[in-house]
């Protein structure tokens, strides 16, 4: 967030039975650790302790409308699974914020405190490529553009990120399509590699800022050979080969601008249940509404900030009815808005390719499909010609 000290990037590797280790360096450098960890049988964030907290030895099987957990083979791997139904954005644009609350007894008026200012700033340990390019995403609808809101500036500020670069992509995981993965690039602290291989189990760790340099100086890691950079190398272009799905992004943006009428919306708004799950899941959508709530005595009344969806039959709502009645016209905004004119807005995709919108759509409904399906129609559309 604040300007970057100098620091030099470095290698190192870590072995599995040390990486307890940097959860301790993390938790003494001040950082409350979130991380993987298995509940209701997902992957989800939640505070972490210790490398036992994780999900030991689990992978996951993802496709259009279905998750399931699976146990690996044989290898204890602490990161070998895909996107889970949650996203960072749980973190630093939170589903729900009270904005203020008034007692009536007193009539005093409580203003919104940020939780920031009363807890441990965050360390995000388990970041996947797809998810800290959502992250810059919504830096710059947030906080970058003109509007800055101070709840995420809040939430945002002092994170620490770990992050990891994917080993085994999900069935519905496209990030190396929009150029998000499945490597990270940039934006993190530290970035974590995990080996299982010849009987070793260990991990690649690349410094990227100070902060993750000073982290890594109290871990018993050692400067990387050059066989364990090219280990890692190609745990992430095996990765990149194994994507569940692809999405051709080239000139997609100016297809769906000129595609209000295609005939693919009809056939994909008769499935769409308008259940707002790919929105919800999304980590790049950032709708939200405003509720006011009193307690059942009447004493306490609050106004909330809650997440919403261009799904909902009430978000296009004013005085005289809602403008997007149907169902078709909710999905239609949502696609071409994720994929089209979010470049308009803010200069880039709303897409990272974490393929959770299709994972946790319940009739299985993807993205990719009917980015294809609509750009299939528009090619064999015929041109009009002057007669």
């Amino acid at each position: 967030m604040k300007g970057k000290a100098e620091f030099a990037k470095r290698m190192l590797t870590l072995a599995r039975s040390d990486f307890d280790s940097l959860l301790n360096a993390i938790r003494e450098a001040g950082f409350d650790a979130i991380g993987p960890v298995v509940r209701d049988g997902a992957v989800v964030y939640d505070r972490i302790a210790a490398a036992g907290d994780l999900p030991i030895g689990l992978t996951d099987d993802q496709s259009g409308g279905s998750y399931r957990l699976l146990k690996k083979r044989s290898e204890p791997t602490l990161f070998d699974f895909a996107a889970g139904p949650h996203s960072w954005k749980k973190y630093l644009h939170p589903p729900t914020v009270t904005l203020w609350r008034r007692h009536r007894s007193d009539g005093s008026v409580a203003e919104a405190v940020a939780e920031a200012g009363a807890r441990k700033p965050y360390a995000f340990v388990g970041v996947r490529a797809c998810d800290l390019a959502a992250i810059e995403i919504q830096d710059r609808v947030l906080l970058k553009g003109e509007a800055s809101d101070p709840i995420y500036r809040s939430n945002r500020e002092g994170i620490l990120i770990v992050a990891v670069n994917c080993s085994t992509p999900g069935g519905t995981c496209f990030c190396a399509s929009m150029g998000t993965g499945p490597k990270a690039a940039k934006g993190f602290d530290i970035a974590l590699t995990e080996i299982t291989r010849d009987g070793e189990h260990y991990f690649v760790i690349e410094t990227g800022s100070a902060r993750g340099a000073d982290i890594l100086r109290r871990i018993p890691a050692t400067p990387s050979t050059a066989d364990h950079m090219s280990a890692a190398n190609e745990v992430s272009v095996t990765a990149a080969r194994r994507m569940g799905r692809s999405l051709d992004t080239h000139g997609l943006a100016d297809v769906l601008r000129h595609a209000v009428d295609a005939p693919r919306w009809n056939e994909v708004a008769k499935r769409c249940l308008n259940c707002a799950n790919c929105t919800m899941v999304c980590p790049t959508c950032f709708c939200t509404n405003i509720e006011d709530t009193t307690d059942l005595s009447g004493d306490v009344a609050e106004r909330r900030r809650v997440w919403d969806s261009c799904f909902t039959l009430g978000f296009t709502y004013i005085h005289g009815g809602t403008i997007r009645a149907s169902g078709l016209s909710r999905y239609r905004q949502w696609l071409t808005h994720k994929l089209s004119t979010w470049h308009d807005q803010f200069g880039t995709t709303g897409c990272v390719g974490c393929g959770r919108c299709i994972t946790w759509c319940p009739v299985g409904i993807d993205i990719t499909e009917e980015a294809r399906a609509i750009r299939a129609q528009a090619s064999s559309k015929p041109v009009a010609t002057n007669a």
